[in-house]
C-alpha cells in the first residue's frame, strides 16, 4: 500500500523536471526579448535585429537533427545537465563583454548560435524524461503532458513580462544575467531530484541500437517518423499549422492591428487573449483530459484553434468580439499540445524519443519563417482579407487531410 508520504516522494521527481523546464523557458524568454535590442544597440540598424533573429533560429533546426543522437547515446538527465550548463555559459559570456566594452555584434551572434544549438537537445532531453517519471510518480501521461504544457506557457509568460521589467530597469546585457542564473537553477533542480531513469531493453528501438553510429545514428529519429503512419501524420499537421500560426503572429495580426488606426495596440490584446486563454485549456485538459476520447477531441479543438480566428479577422467585426474569439481559440489550442505530447511518448520507442522529438523541433521551426514569407508575399499580391481567408482554409484543408484515417486508432 502507498501512504500519502511516498507518493509524494515520487512525484518529487517530475515536478522538479518540470520545474527545470519553466525557469529554463521562463530565461529564454528574457533572451528573446534582450538580444534583438542588445544587437540594435550594438549596430544601430534593423538589419542587427534580423541578424540576431537568425543567429538565435538557424541553431534550433541544426541542433534539433544532430543534437537528438547525442541525447539518446549520452542519456536524457546527464543530456540536459550538459546542454544546460553550455547555455548558461554562453548566456553569462553576454554581458560580462559587454560589461567590459569587447562584445561586437559578431560576437553576440555567435554565442547566440552556440547558447540555441544546445537548447533544442535540452529541451528534448527534459521532455524525454516525462513517459518514465510520470510512471514513477503514478500520473497519467496526458495529465503529466498537460502539466509540462501549462507550466511552459505560463513560464514563457512571465519570462517575458519579467525581461521587459528588466530591460526597462537595467538594460538588456545586464537583463541576460537573469537567463543564465535560470539555466543554473534548472541545473541545480536536476541534479537534486530528478534521478537516472534505467530503461530496459524492451524499451530502445529493436532496428536502432542505442549507439548507433554515423548517418544511420543522426536519421534514425526521422526514418522513425517517416515509416510511422500515425506520427508522420501528427507531424505533418504541426508543421503546416504552426507555419500557418507563425504568419498570423509575425504577418497577419500585426497588420489587422495596424489597419485598425491605434498603433498597432490591439495586438498586444489579441495576443494576450489567444494566451490566456491556451493556459486556461491546459490546465482544464489536465484535469479532465484522460477522461476524453482523445482522437475526436483533438480534430475538433485543432478546427476551433486554427479557422475561426483568421476568419473573424477577415470578416472585421467590432475588436471585442474579435478579442472573444482569440481568447476562445486559445482555449481549444490549450490542449493540444498535451495531447500530442502524450499520443509521442506512447509511440516512440525511448532508444529514438529524443531524436525524433528533436527533428520534429527542427522541422516546425524551420517551416515557421516560411510562413511568414509567404503571408507577406500573399498580402503584397491579394490583400490581407484574401489572405486571411486562405490561411482558414489551409488550415481546414490541412486538418481533413491529415486527421482521418485508420492511422489514428492509435492515437
Amino acid at each position: 500500500m502507498t501512504t500519502p508520504s511516498t507518493a509524494i516522494r515520487r512525484r518529487v521527481p517530475l515536478s522538479a523536471l518540470l520545474a527545470a523546464d519553466g525557469v529554463s523557458r521562463a530565461g529564454n524568454a528574457i533572451t528573446t526579448v534582450a538580444v534583438p535590442l542588445i544587437a540594435l544597440q550594438l549596430a544601430g540598424t534593423p538589419l542587427a535585429t534580423a541578424a540576431a533573429g537568425i543567429a538565435a533560429t538557424l541553431p534550433l533546426v541544426i541542433g534539433g537533427v544532430l543534437g537528438g543522437a547525442a541525447v539518446d547515446l549520452l542519456g536524457f538527465r546527464r543530456a540536459s545537465i550538459i546542454a544546460d550548463a553550455a547555455s548558461g555559459i554562453t548566456v553569462l559570456a553576454i554581458p560580462v563583454l559587454a560589461a567590459v566594452g569587447a562584445l561586437p555584434l559578431w560576437a553576440l551572434l555567435a554565442l547566440v548560435f552556440a547558447s540555441n544549438l544546445l537548447d533544442a537537445p535540452g529541451s528534448a532531453a527534459r521532455m524525454s524524461q516525462i513517459p518514465e517519471l510520470a510512471e514513477l510518480a503514478g500520473i497519467p501521461l496526458p495529465r503529466a503532458a498537460a502539466a509540462q504544457a501549462t507550466v511552459s506557457r505560463t513560464a514563457t509568460m512571465l519570462g517575458a513580462a519579467a525581461a521587459g521589467l528588466l530591460v526597462a530597469l537595467a538594460g538588456p546585457a545586464p537583463a541576460m544575467l537573469v537567463n543564465a542564473a535560470a539555466f543554473a537553477v534548472a541545473i541545480a533542480l536536476t541534479v537534486a531530484f530528478v534521478p537516472v531513469m534505467r530503461l530496459t531493453e524492451g524499451q530502445w528501438h529493436d532496428d536502432e541500437p542505442r549507439d548507433a553510429a554515423g548517418w544511420r545514428g543522426l536519421t534514425a529519429g526521422i526514418r522513425f517518423v517517416l515509416r510511422t503512419p500515425l506520427v508522420r501524420a501528427v507531424v505533418a499537421m504541426v508543421v503546416i499549422t504552426n507555419a500557418i500560426d507563425t504568419a498570423g503572429l509575425t504577418v497577419l495580426k500585426p497588420l489587422y492591428a495596424t489597419e485598425l488606426g491605434h498603433g498597432g495596440a490591439e495586438l498586444g490584446v489579441m495576443i494576450a487573449c489567444f494566451a490566456g486563454g491556451a493556459l486556461a485549456g491546459a490546465a482544464l485538459y489536465g484535469i479532465i483530459g484522460d477522461r476524453v476520447p482523445r482522437h475526436a477531441l483533438y480534430v475538433i479543438l485543432f478546427l476551433l484553434a486554427g479557422v475561426p480566428p483568421y476568419l473573424t479577422l477577415a470578416l472585421a467585426p467590432p475588436f471585442p468580439v474579435v478579442a472573444v474569439v482569440l481568447a476562445l481559440a486559445g482555449v481549444a489550442a490549450g490542449p493540444l499540445n498535451p495531447l500530442i505530447d502524450s499520443a509521442l511518448y506512447r509511440l516512440i520507442p525511448a532508444g529514438v524519443r529524443a531524436r525524433v522529438l528533436g527533428g520534429i523541433t527542427a522541422g516546425v521551426t524551420a517551416a515557421m519563417p516560411l510562413g511568414s514569407l509567404v503571408a507577406g508575399l500573399g498580402v503584397d499580391a491579394f490583400g490581407l482579407t484574401a489572405t486571411l481567408i486562405a490561411a482558414a482554409a489551409l488550415y481546414l484543408v490541412t486538418i481533413l487531410a491529415t486527421g482521418f484515417g485508420r492511422r489514428w486508432r492509435g492515437f
